[in-house]
């Protein structure tokens, strides 16, 4: 489930990039409400996202056997807590944005491109939660 689970908060992370970006070029407060909203919607898939990988991590012995394994659970432990570092940020003003909900978002992505390589790795490269025929 986990493979299937990540790409959700892996496109409201992007998003929330496109988003700042978009209240940067045009002063618009909806771009604000727009990142908070991808922002709150990213934490809590990646929340379930991430017990689903942490309960794979633990319960498959093969899936620990890899480094990239380890790698891919430290930074996607790193990003969820950015992102939701970002987000307690927002809470009570959408607009705290520059510069630290700028910076976070773009240390986020960053991150995500990162667990997205490692963990693609062991997909593809390793067949983990790959079904054999």
């Amino acid at each position: 489930l986990h493979p299937m689970l990540v790409h959700f908060p892996i496109a409201y992370f992007l998003g929330v990039v496109a988003a700042d970006a978009a209240w940067w070029w045009t002063g618009e407060a909806f771009w604000a409400s727009v990142a908070f909203w991808l922002l709150a919607a990213g934490v809590a898939m990646g929340a379930l996202a991430a017990i689903i990988g942490t309960l794979d991590f633990l319960l498959v012995k093969e899936i620990r056997r890899h480094v990239s394994s380890w790698s891919h659970f430290l930074v996607a432990v790193m990003m969820l807590s950015m992102a939701t570092a970002n987000w307690w940020l927002r809470i009570g003003d959408h607009d705290a944005l520059w510069p630290w909900g700028a910076l976070l978002s773009a240390a986020t992505a960053i991150a995500v491109s990162a667990a997205g390589v490692l963990g693609g790795k062991l997909v593809y490269d390793h067949r983990i939660a790959i079904g054999d025929e």
